[in-house]
């Protein structure tokens, strides 16, 4: 009987297991787990409702959502795709729905429904699943052994997988194994601002800003929140991934531009001017021309350009009109620092993808060695796509380790 010692008991190493003793149900199989519980990431993903992956059928298209991985994950997605998720979850009691922004959440609108499924699924074929195993050290005996030790234990196997997210120890003793390691950065943050123009205003966003790091060719669109901390939302969310060494580069330092209506200036000044003839003998205040700019904002906007709110429409000067139009489409922000996302904790670095056959997720080091999911410098933007990686690798990896 060959035995998998599987190293993290998260999404991706949940999933290899599973999928492996499907394929092969005389593997035995351990899963080793650090902590007192198990896919803790799987129960706390998006909101406890667990974004399970997101609605983009196209392996061309879905690479584009990870910064790090797009090319080395183009072949995988042939073979396991977002639709192949719905499948799998469906057939094992877990229908899955897509959600107007195009996340992917169980049915059953609980992260729980996931978990269920995998612990439920582990104790019918008969998976071993240790918790409280810190490993300590892993080793090759020869070809086709391996040898891990815990603070408790020591195991065989003739399959070894790492699926231990970011684990500074794992990467450590994976270097001692001649892996190269990519330095690692935070991925998926908010920016720390403050300014007077967005000042008490948490909680108000706009549809579709245009936002960019000044000085560099990071751009991106999409909604944009203001937080009591900064700036955040989708728009900024991809940015920090995909500008992710940069920005560490900068020490989270930078001028980041904002245009809140991913209009031209010459638009907005061309619609302020209409706007005047239209409504001269009211007031500017009241209501903002734009339909996507709330008036709390559109009143901070005129106050910052020195404009009174009680002004008429018909009072406001050709220079107070640039004024407004600038503040909407050139508005220039100084970051400093940043914020976790939320629950997400996703890094940008981890084992080189250059020293990984990505047919069968394995070590091009080291024979039956194989790493799946975050502890690859592999990492995505918001949305389920990280999940989705761990469920690519790990079944592709597991039909690697079904057939050793």
């Amino acid at each position: 009987m060959k035995r998998v010692v599987i190293i993290g008991g998260g999404a991706a190493g949940f999933f290899t297991a599973i999928n492996a003793k499907e394929l092969n149900p005389d593997l035995d199989i351990t899963i080793l787990e650090k902590g007192k519980d198990v896919l803790q990431k799987v129960k706390i993903s998006g909101g406890g409702r667990c974004n399970v992956t997101h609605a983009c059928f196209e392996p061309k298209e879905l690479v584009k959502f990870y910064p790090r991985g797009e090319k080395e994950l183009l072949g995988p997605f042939h073979q396991f795709m977002t639709g192949d998720t719905f499948e799998w979850f469906e057939n094992r009691g877990v229908p899955l729905k897509i959600e107007s922004d195009n996340r992917v959440f169980p049915d059953a609108n609980t992260s729980q429904a996931i978990i269920d499924c995998f612990q439920n699924l582990v104790e019918t074929l008969n998976i071993k699943v240790l918790t409280n195993q810190v490993v300590t050290n892993f080793e090759k005996l020869t070809d086709d052994c391996w040898k891990v030790q815990t603070k408790t234990a020591e195991f065989t196997a003739d399959a070894l997988v790492i699926a231990a997210g970011s684990s500074k120890k794992i990467w450590d003793l994976s270097t001692k194994l001649g892996h190269k390691i990519i330095n690692t950065v935070p991925s998926l943050f908010t920016f720390n601002i403050k300014d007077e123009r967005i000042t008490d205003l948490g909680g108000i966003s706009v549809p579709n800003a245009t936002v960019n790091i000044i000085d560099t060719k990071l751009e991106n669109y999409g909604p944009l929140l203001i937080t009591h901390w900064g700036l955040s939302g989708p728009a900024i969310l991809k940015l920090s991934a995909f500008g992710a060494r940069i920005l560490a580069d900068k020490n989270y330092q930078y001028k980041v531009g904002v245009n809140w209506l991913s209009t031209s200036t010459n638009q907005v000044i061309e619609t302020l001017n209409s706007t005047k003839k239209k409504n001269s003998k009211k007031q500017i205040g009241i209501k903002s021309p734009f339909n996507e700019i709330p008036k709390r904002l559109w009143e901070r906007f005129l106050t910052t350009s020195n404009i009174n709110t009680n002004k008429n429409w018909a009072d406001v000067s050709k220079n107070e009109i640039t004024a407004i139009a600038n503040q909407l489409t050139n508005a220039v922000f100084h970051a400093q620092g940043k914020s976790t996302f939320k629950e997400e904790f996703v890094t940008a670095g981890g084992i080189d993808l250059k020293e990984i056959n990505f047919k069968k997720f394995e070590s091009k080091l080291h024979k039956n060695l194989f790493y799946v999911g975050e502890i690859l410098n592999i990492d995505a933007v918001t949305g389920g796509f990280n999940f989705q990686n761990a469920w690519t690798g790990g079944f592709i990896c597991a039909n690697a380790i079904a057939n050793i």
